[in-house]
């Protein structure tokens, strides 16, 4: 019987073959990245350097010496590799369980190729059973969660959290998402809110799924 870090592990190292060399990478954020990041340091050699959606991600390169980019420099991402808190049949996922939701998307929607590596527990046949993350601009927050209420959740700030942008976390309990890419735009359209962590418009492309039988590769 298969630990759940040894899926993520394995999932990690699966996660090699799909990165191109000579290139730049996105790199995301979260426990399953951080194994990732130290199998990628075994082939910094073959790679040119990777774009970070956290500060703690880039600390954690930085320290296997392999260069960290600003997106802004960087034309074009061939593969992006990410986490994700609950990943759907359609490949939609909840992600933002490590507030590091903007800064993912971002990279996500220049990458070419999205890889989501996770274990077979995050694996769901509906998204919401997890808290949905939204990230907003402070001075938005009662108003935001206010808007939440309507759309039938049950929005909470996370205590004590401070994203990378300055901004603050609100975590919505109690959604059944049956429809993920109208929830996303409807959330994003709200004033003040920066994004949310539902990443449905922009889906993962490929799932590593860490199972006791093995790496199932989903497309």
């Amino acid at each position: 019987m298969l630990t759940q870090d040894q899926l993520k592990l394995a999932v990690a190292k699966k996660a090699l073959e799909f990165v191109p060399d000579d290139c730049i990478i996105g790199v995301g954020t979260g426990s399953t990245v951080n194994l990732f990041i130290e199998e990628l340091a075994t082939i910094k050699g073959r790679i040119r350097g990777a774009v970070s959606s956290s500060e703690a991600s880039t600390a954690r390169l930085k320290a296997h010496h392999i260069p960290v980019y600003d997106l802004n420099e960087v034309d074009q991402l061939p593969v992006y590799v990410d986490g994700a808190d609950e990943i759907n049949h359609y490949l939609h996922m909840i992600k933002g369980g490590g507030a590091a939701l903007t800064r993912e998307k971002i990279i996500a929607s220049v990458a070419q190729q999205f890889v989501c590596i996770t274990d077979e527990s995050k694996y769901v046949t509906m998204l919401g059973h997890f808290p949905l993350p939204i990230e907003v601009i402070p001075m938005a927050r009662s108003y935001v969660a206010r808007e939440l209420v309507r759309l039938g959740g049950h929005p909470e700030l996370r205590q004590g959290v401070v994203t990378d942008n300055g901004n603050l976390i609100l975590d919505v309990h109690g959604l059944e998402i049956q429809k993920p890419v109208e929830l996303e735009e409807a959330i994003n359209h709200l004033v003040g809110v920066v994004t949310c962590g539902l990443f449905a418009r922009r889906r993962a492309d490929v799932l590593l799924l860490g199972r006791q039988s093995g790496v199932e590769v989903i497309r």
